[in-house]
């Protein structure tokens, strides 16, 4: 038993099988099928969290109806061709000692046609807050239609191996929009009373556990929406599944966030508390007497869920990005190396980022994430020729090679210029609520130190005392820099920006390392949109700068859509008193404001201010490759030096870099 964590990691049985700790995997959409089917790329995922120590897998929602299918990796709904393929999904799961369950969903109003070709089906047809379409009222033919589409589902899943199977009524999905009075506004058999509301959830239970049997698991997942009146309350929702739970028509229930109308909180990022389901899990725990309790959204670490069972608050926690950065968590938990977990930064980037662009997930700090079965996870093959390998650069990418590198038993120098390890990144860490990248390179700090890399801070290297270290390899991390001539992506025929000669003007890398003293009339100019500007403009206007925002995009945050930071964090700007100007671009700084121009207008306006920070696009601080090339000596290019992009791809490359040494 865990002297750290004793009740995380004691076993619980469930229907018969014995879970080996408290951890689960919880269902999220890989979306990595292709043709409708799961890949050798979805059973080695799971397979590596299940030898990871998880002791339940929930695999990824089965559409139950063609009307309910979502994404581009969605798997064939109503199809017993899945079946063969789902048996290598089960056995790899199972044979590495996890138990296997496949969530069931059906999405009701909220589909999408793009993938589906499906008129969206619901209890009353309301709009879609999925897209901007509507929906069409059930008749009783496609209600049970949609509940045997649940069963048939069930069925393929048990024949396919599965343990058990877990009914989705989350998010403001099919089964609660019949349960939820604001989105079921029938007045036939299937609306109007509880008894009513719940029919369609208890016929599919009941008739899943006919078709499957006595041993068969059958779960049932849920969520909440506090913030919206027309959502069920928490104790709304703790009937029902009381109700569920008192006529024995499930083995457990978990409890996560957000929805549909709240859909910001469904993966919430850093913006948000931690253990952000636990107040539900806690209130089913207070009413069922049956079922176990699984709380999930935003438990990232053993310490967060040891604390939610040691409360009382669930039976089980699901841990999913926890999980998807380090999938060996639930083992290093067991051993008592916490401090060994690569821990999430809640960023969203890669999995919820890269789904919300119906891409297979991955992982913004984990670049194995997705590539298990071409890259073996995070259990790396020691390496047939061992090297002497100099990496210049203690950024995302030249720790991560770093780190591989020693992994696989490379001598490895690992050198920076600055004082502190983490380049850019570390500049990121320092923006408010960001300071989970710091703990990642600590996290970082820690397994260098113990793969006894040679880390040498303060260290600026030329070309000419490269052969001097005498490595076999070279890996160029020399990240990227700002450049200097305020050139905007809006105003492709202006090279350098009018007036910036006449000073306070500044990069957003100055600004947040602390090189650049900015007034108090702060205009920022974020052509990225995400967190390079956004971050910076939070952090001055935390400091008490008077902060606008300009911007050429349509909205603040644009590329913060796809994590569902956004919103969110406009709210925060808004709180602080940060201004934005959008659709502009500055024509000229005056060193006491600037002229902007209306790209829909081609108005031009004067806006105050007594400095200019610029989020615009790096260079390539690659000298030192460029350098080495010229002398003929091979150098290994990677993350920004190679091509200045967002941190993930950095983590890539350097995995990448490391493993094919």
């Amino acid at each position: 038993m865990s002297k750290l964590f004793p009740h995380l990691l004691s076993p619980v049985d469930l229907r018969g099988r014995t879970l080996r700790n408290r951890i689960v995997f919880g269902a999220h959409t890989a979306n990595m099928a292709e043709g409708g089917l799961p890949t050798e790329r979805h059973a080695a995922y799971y397979a590596e969290r299940a030898i990871g120590g998880a002791a339940m897998i929930v695999v990824e929602p089965m559409p139950v109806h063609p009307a309910a299918v979502l994404t581009r990796g969605n798997f064939r709904p109503s199809d017993d061709s899945v079946v063969p393929h789902f048996r290598k999904v089960a056995a790899a799961i199972k044979d590495n000692g996890a138990v296997a369950i496949q969530q069931l969903y059906h999405v009701g109003a909220h589909g999408d046609s793009d993938n589906s070709f499906h008129p969206h089906w619901s209890p009353s047809g309301l709009p879609s807050y999925h897209d901007s379409d509507g929906s069409h009222p059930m008749s009783e033919a496609e209600i049970w239609e949609t509940i045997d589409g649940f069963v048939q589902a069930a069925r393929r899943c048990q024949e396919a191996g599965f343990d058990g199977v877990e009914v989705w009524a989350a998010y403001l999905g099919m089964v609660d929009q019949f349960w939820t009075p604001w989105s079921n506004r029938r007045d036939d058999d299937w609306g109007g009373s509880l008894e009513n509301r719940t029919r369609m959830s208890r016929e599919i239970l009941t008739r899943i556990r006919a078709i499957c049997g006595p041993d068969f698991i059958v779960g049932l997942a849920v969520s909440d929406e506090p913030d919206y009146s027309v959502a069920l309350s928490r104790s709304e929702l703790a009937e029902i599944v009381g109700m569920h739970d008192e006529l024995g028509l499930i083995d457990y229930v978990t409890c996560g966030s957000g929805g549909y109308l709240d859909f910001h909180k469904l993966m919430p990022t850093f913006l948000y508390p931690e253990k952000l389901g636990a107040d539900l899990s806690a209130a089913l725990k207070r009413t069922v007497k049956k079922a176990l309790v699984i709380t999930e959204s935003h438990i990232r670490t053993p310490a967060n869920a040891e604390t939610v069972l040691g409360e009382g608050a669930a039976d089980l926690v699901s841990i999913v990005r926890g999980q998807i950065a380090d999938p060996h968590l639930a083992r290093k938990a067991s051993e008592n190396r916490p401090d060994d977990i690569r821990g999430c930064i809640s960023c969203n980037q890669m999995c919820w980022g890269r789904r919300s662009r119906d891409y297979w997930i991955s992982c913004l700090i984990n670049p194995s994430a997705g590539r298990e079965f071409e890259w073996g996870g995070d259990r790396f093959t020691p390496a047939v020729e061992p090297k002497n390998v100099l990496v210049v650069g203690g950024g995302p990418a030249g720790l991560e090679a770093a780190r591989v590198a020693a992994e696989r038993g490379h001598e490895v120098v690992l050198v920076e210029a600055s004082s502190r390890l983490g380049g850019n990144f570390l500049l990121a860490g320092m923006q408010p609520r960001r300071a989970q990248i710091l703990d990642l390179l600590e996290w970082y700090e820690r397994q260098l130190a113990k793969l006894k890399v040679d880390v040498r801070l303060n260290c600026y290297v030329e070309a000419s005392e490269i052969g001097d270290y005498g490595a076999d390899v070279v890996i160029a991390a020399t990240g990227s820099d700002s450049p200097e001539t305020g050139f905007q992506k809006a105003l492709p025929a202006v090279e350098t920006l009018p007036g910036i000669e006449k000073g306070n003007v500044f990069s957003v890398e100055a600004v947040m390392a602390r090189q650049a003293r900015p007034g108090k009339r702060v205009l920022l100019l974020d052509e990225g949109g995400g967190w390079r500007g956004c971050g910076t403009a939070w952090k001055l206007a935390e400091d008490g700068h008077t902060v606008t925002i300009l911007s050429p995009d349509p909205l603040i945050g644009k590329e913060l859509q796809r994590t569902t930071a956004d919103v969110p964090l406009r709210r925060i700007l808004r709180r602080l008193g940060v201004n934005w100007q959008l659709e502009v671009s500055i024509l000229e700084w005056h060193g006491n404001g600037a002229t902007l121009v209306d790209h829909n207008t081609g108005d031009q306006i004067f806006v105050e201010g007594d400095c200019l920070v610029l989020a615009t696009t790096n260079m390539p601080a690659n000298w030192l490759a460029e350098a080495l090339l010229a002398a003929g000596r091979r150098v290994v290019q990677i993350g920004d030096c190679a091509a200045p992009r967002q941190a993930p791809y950095a983590f890539y490359e350097g995995r990448k870099a490391a493993l094919e040494l």
